[in-house]
């Protein structure tokens, strides 16, 4: 068995943290996650969610550019300071390295703004996962970077 890899950004914004949370749980992915990152897709939409995103056990595809895609089940919101999925049904340029991923977003009261640290649990798909995982968390560091650029256009107004 291989072992997990963790990776965290943060980022913080002059923005409260129940608006923060309230606003980043139930956004669109493409216009978070809309630029590739070295060898990190982009997304380019969403199936299969059923209404607004925020209730856990929800579970939606989402569609990656270039084709892959990966399950996507919501397991906890603690609102307005947590919430955590699970991705799995990794298809794609991804599938021979990560066979699953338990995110989370958190929000917490930094100064007068909020800190919010977007994390990962990465389980690598074998000998060939576990090896690439040092690249692939460097590359995820930029990715995350993007999405928290992102963030600030849709928390700092």
């Amino acid at each position: 068995m291989t072992s997990a890899v963790h990776v965290a950004r943060s980022r913080t914004f002059p923005a409260g943290v129940k608006r923060a949370f309230e606003e980043l749980l139930p956004y669109e992915l493409p216009r978070l996650f809309d630029r590739r990152y070295l060898a990190i897709p982009p997304i380019k939409g969403v199936r299969g969610q059923g209404g607004e995103w925020g209730t856990p056990g929800q579970t939606r595809t989402v569609l990656l550019a270039g084709g892959g895609s990966m399950r996507e089940t919501l397991r906890e919101v603690r609102a307005p300071h947590l919430f955590a999925y699970h991705l799995d049904q990794v298809t794609g340029p991804m599938k021979p390295l990560v066979s699953s991923v338990d995110g989370a977003w958190e929000f917490e009261r930094a100064g007068t703004g909020v800190r919010i640290t977007w994390r990962w649990t990465l389980h690598p798909r074998g000998h060939l996962g576990a090896s690439a995982m040092p690249v692939f968390a460097r590359m995820w560091q930029g990715y995350a970077r993007q999405a928290l650029e992102n963030i600030e256009h849709l928390v700092v107004r």
